[in-house]
């Protein structure tokens, strides 16, 4: 594991170099983003530094410096033989006061690479009764404030699944918390629109995008209940890629199932053809 600090790769990775004023810290007023990587490369690095920026202007904390992040991603990596890993990029408002209202002294820039084990091929999903507000101040933005997922997952990993599956304030499928949700109704694959609530996962992007013209896909919301009659079910998201759904709740399914194996193999052979699409 390395870690770079504004412009500053760090003698030993977790060295206490962050001012405990930093609003990343006091309110969780940041955005963040997780690379994938893959025999020593960044895979979308363009896409997640895009969204990055999408998030921070969101969020209404500036524009983050694309360039410097890209600068502590080659920091962080470089000397690391890393057959399969994660880049974490944190961009924070900065320092500030003891309360809400963010200071004036620039933002906060912190990337992270380090190995990782692979998650299995197959998993399982619980849902939550908990709903993702797809009208909130911060739908659509991949924040710091993260507490509410990491509660949601939590309760997930104590009933033996590996990520908890939520409906927005309607009751539609939303996203898990760190993942989108892909189905198959009637050989169709159906993930839900953006308007749901779910973040535009650059995983679910690039499913939508190599998948069309082979795979009948197509955005579309649905109760969530449809996950209890749906015949297959997909997880996608950074570390996952895109993973098989072996059981939701207390129902069992096909895990992969025919068309998993289809968006699986695209995927594979989309993702040969080079590691920034």
């Amino acid at each position: 594991m390395k870690t770079w600090v504004n412009g500053q790769l760090l003698k030993f990775p977790d060295e206490p170099v962050i001012s405990p004023l930093d609003h990343g810290m006091i309110v969780g007023d940041g955005v963040f983003e997780t690379v994938q990587i893959s025999r020593n490369e960044p895979f979308a690095l363009t896409r997640h530094l895009d969204r990055l920026v999408r998030s921070a202007e969101g969020l209404g904390i500036g524009t983050p410096d694309v360039g410097a992040v890209r600068e502590g991603v080659e920091a962080t990596m470089d000397g690391q033989d890393i057959e399969f890993g994660r880049i974490r990029v944190t961009v924070t408002s900065g320092r500030g006061p003891l309360g809400s209202p963010r200071g004036s002294e620039g933002l906060t820039y912190v990337v992270i690479s380090e190995p990782c084990h692979r998650p299995p091929d197959v998993s399982s999903v619980v849902t939550v009764p908990w709903p993702r507000n797809e009208r909130g101040a911060l739908s659509g933005l991949k924040t710091t404030s993260y507490a509410e997922n990491a509660l949601m997952v939590e309760h997930a990993l104590a009933r033996g699944a590996s990520e908890a599956v939520m409906a927005n304030t309607r009751g539609q499928l939303c996203e898990g918390t760190g993942s989108n949700i892909f189905y198959v109704v009637e050989e169709r694959l159906l993930t839900p629109t953006l308007a749901a609530g779910p973040l535009a996962g650059v995983t679910r992007a690039l499913v939508l995008e190599w998948c069309a013209g082979e795979i009948d896909v197509a955005e579309q919301d649905a109760p969530i209940e449809v996950l209890q009659t749906a015949d297959e079910v997909i997880l996608v998201g950074t570390t996952r890629n895109v993973q098989a759904i072996a059981k939701v709740d207390d129902r069992e399914l096909p895990a992969p199932g025919p068309i998993t194996q289809r968006v699986q193999a695209i995927w594979a052979r989309e993702v040969s053809r080079g590691m920034d699409p």
